[in-house]
């Protein structure tokens, strides 16, 4: 089975995390623009042949059976590959003997000239240890080279149908739109079983000021929305990644060494710059019991007086972040790793999720204020 040795470029990181949100809000829109056409589409199944062609999901799309004939071959490949992964202890093992042995040897041979009867037998006793450490170790590598192969003509086979599939999607997605077309539809209500009924949400303590409104206050939600939610679309990522990963280590086995350093750091940026935009939209946990019972005025003025505990951590988060960056950007910091990406990029979000979390509280706080002043109103 062919490896894989990919390793993703620092350039092309950062560029994703930027790009990719931009690209997809982009799409979604457009086709949100579009007429609701619930029919399959050539995109979504070129999509699922890329990215889960191996297991025929693109034919499954399609509601073709022949989807069935891919799961054998790739079960196939990955028995082989947990096979080679089961005998490569005892390669390395003997591997690890076979040279221990050559170097016994190499000690064991007498100088020229200078062979006594005991060197002469110790070093026949080194070299036929060498030749059984030797015939051990081909036994593994052959065992190994065996489910390499039969795991390598599993994914011959494999790519084989996935190209031939390349080939006819186009056609058969004509095919299935043409039948869908033919065919009468149901309307939505029909399709809901009987007896299913909408559950209600639990009640919380809401914001009183949720859905209060103000100049300033809009300007800045508007900011800290439009941050959450561009941050929010790197949780896609992470399932594209995570993928990946799991389809490197398993059917090819190549496990990478930057997959899961790149998410952790993305979700850590993520965490801080979607801060603002959570209170913004009152999902921060908090403790409600005795803040549920009070009115709405009675919470925005709750609100007003522990805004100044707020206040405090926000701004020493800001301060102590700014110098926590700035130290990182001074020093060009990177990881130590061996993908070694860039540290002090990461280290920004602090002070700028800080500053975002400190304009949503004064936003908030002049949203208690002119709601205790107008009474609710």
């Amino acid at each position: 089975m062919p490896t894989l040795t990919f390793v993703m470029p620092h350039w092309l990181y950062w560029a994703g995390l930027l790009f990719f949100p931009l690209i997809a809000t982009w799409l979604v829109r457009r086709q949100m623009q579009k007429t609701t056409d619930a029919r399959p589409s050539l995109f979504i199944a070129y999509l699922f042949w890329l990215t889960a062609g191996f297991l025929g999901i693109h034919r499954f799309y399609l509601r073709s059976a022949v989807g069935i004939v891919f799961i054998p071959v790739f079960l196939f490949i990955l028995y082989c590959n947990a096979e080679v992964r089961e005998v490569r202890d005892d390669t390395s093992r003997t591997f690890a003997a076979l040279e221990q042995a050559q170097n016994a040897a190499r000690i064991a041979k007498p100088e020229a000239g200078q062979a006594t009867p005991e060197s002469s037998a110790a070093y026949e006793r080194a070299q036929a240890d060498v030749k059984q450490r030797q015939s051990e170790f081909n036994v593994a590598q052959a065992v190994t080279d065996q489910w390499s192969s039969r795991g390598r003509w599993g994914a011959i086979v494999l790519a084989i149908l996935l190209l031939i599939d390349a080939v006819l999607l186009p056609g058969l997605v004509r095919a299935v739109r043409k039948q869908e077309a033919a065919a009468p539809h149901r309307p939505v209500a029909e399709m809901i079983p009987p007896g299913v009924a909408a559950v209600a949400e639990p009640v919380l303590a809401e914001d009183p000021t949720l859905h209060f409104h103000s100049r300033v206050t809009d300007v800045i939600e508007t900011i800290n929305v439009k941050a959450g939610e561009f941050v929010a679309w790197w949780s896609l990522i992470a399932v594209f990644f995570y993928y990946y990963e799991v389809v490197a280590r398993f059917v090819f086995n190549s496990p990478t060494n930057w997959v899961h350093e790149s998410m952790f750091l993305m979700f850590g940026m993520q965490y801080m710059l979607s801060g603002a935009y959570a209170y913004r939209e009152d999902q921060h946990v908090r403790v409600d019991v005795i803040y549920a019972k009070f009115s709405p005025r009675g919470k925005a003025i709750a609100d007003i007086i522990t805004s100044v505990f707020f206040f405090i951590f926000i701004i020493t988060m800001l301060v102590t972040g700014y110098r926590f960056a700035a130290d990182a950007v001074n020093a060009g910091e990177h990881s130590f790793t061996e993908w070694g990406i860039q540290y002090w990029v990461v280290k920004l979000a602090i002070p700028v999720g800080a500053a975002l979390l400190l304009l949503q509280g004064v936003s908030k706080l002049i949203k208690d204020i002119l709601f205790v002043a107008r009474r609710g109103a």
